[in-house]
């Protein structure tokens, strides 16, 4: 018997079972990880972008991944026919900032681990990991307790400079922090990050703002990832 014959009775061997048990046990504790992951992301992501939504998808990806790692290791066969599928099928997710990605490679990374069968250094891996997120959430510095995402633009052609808008924000808000300021002649977008108390400052600011130009937009959206 030649190589090519022995790979052939290789791959058309009969797939391994797979435990029952142990496999629903998995299957558990990566649900509760990655459940215990959105949470964590909700809490203590800086995404601006509504996190509770977001996070609702890491149970399906952590629980999909261990389906399919646990079923793909029993089998030689089916591992080439995934390498086959994955060069056709393209996964797409409309991922607006880096620490989004980062999440999700976590949820793949419990997945992946619980479904080689690896649960002390899977769990123990995650606990170290979200204790890190959780330590950077608190000596994150002043950008960690900005509250507001504030987006100011106007296309009336008025001149509106960044430094009087930074003034009025200076005035109500805690802390200031502009995220990105476009203009041309025709029109401004300024965005910032800001700490503003409660909605009275809140009310103030807009009230100011609109006193430069009564036709500038104003738009007001929470950090906490839970409107």
């Amino acid at each position: 018997m030649n190589k090519f014959q022995a790979f052939q009775k290789f791959a058309a061997a009969e797939s391994a079972q797979i435990p029952v048990l142990g496999f629903v046990f998995n299957l558990f504790l990566a649900a509760l990880l990655s459940f215990l992951l959105a949470r964590v992301y909700v809490a203590y992501g800086t995404s601006l972008s509504n996190r509770r939504m977001f996070a609702r998808n890491f149970v399906m990806i952590t629980m999909t991944t261990l389906l399919v790692i646990a079923i793909v290791k029993s089998s030689l066969a089916l591992s080439l026919g995934l390498v086959g599928a994955l060069s056709i099928v393209r996964f797409r997710a409309a991922i607006k900032e880096p620490e989004e990605l980062a999440y999700l490679f976590l949820a793949i990374a419990i997945g992946l681990g619980f479904g080689a069968d690896q649960r002390v250094i899977t769990v123990v891996a995650v606990f170290i990991i979200v204790c890190v997120l959780i330590l950077r959430k608190q000596y994150h510095g002043i950008e960690g307790h900005q509250n507001i995402y504030l987006t100011v633009s106007s296309d009336s052609g008025k001149s509106i400079t960044l430094k009087d808008i930074v003034e009025i924000l200076g005035k109500s808000c805690k802390t200031v922090n502009m995220r990105r300021f476009d203009e041309t002649k025709e029109n401004m977008e300024a965005a910032f990050l800001v700490d503003c108390e409660d909605i009275d400052k809140l009310q103030t600011v807009k009230t100011e703002l609109q006193g430069l130009d009564d036709s500038l937009r104003i738009s007001f959206l929470s950090n906490k990832g839970d409107i």
